[in-house]
């Protein structure tokens, strides 16, 4: 059994299971090591924002541009990794609404980018 907020091990990673919130719907975030992972998120309560300090490698949703009722858009989406400062931030779960990668690219700060099929993430 899971329980936000309670590591569990898998092969000797320490996973940190966190609430985040799909609208009005609980859905896990995980952090292993200095690797966190959230996808279908709109919210993310502070007590889980606590538990992300350290955090150098972060994948987020950031589903379009426009309002969203579930999912971050691409400026909360940034707005959230400026602050909790990662050394990179990969944004994924997005729509084909959303732009072709290299225009997405572009126009984001530096240490974000876009993540993209067969991306690697060695965690340790």
């Amino acid at each position: 059994e899971i329980f936000d907020g309670q590591a569990f091990d898998i092969q000797g990673l320490q996973v940190l299971p966190f609430e985040v919130l799909h609208y009005k719907m609980p859905v896990m975030g995980i952090r292993i090591g200095k690797f966190a992972y959230i996808t279908d998120a709109k919210t993310v309560s502070a007590e889980s924002r606590a538990l992300l300090q350290g955090v150098e490698i972060l994948v987020i949703n950031a589903l379009q541009h426009e309002a969203h009722i579930s999912h971050f858009t691409r400026d909360e989406a940034i707005a959230f990794a400026q602050e909790i400062k990662p050394k990179i931030c990969y944004l994924t779960h997005i729509s084909h609404r959303f732009g072709q990668h290299a225009e997405i690219d572009a126009a984001l700060p530096a240490g974000i980018t876009v993540a993209y099929d067969t991306l690697v993430i060695e965690v340790s």
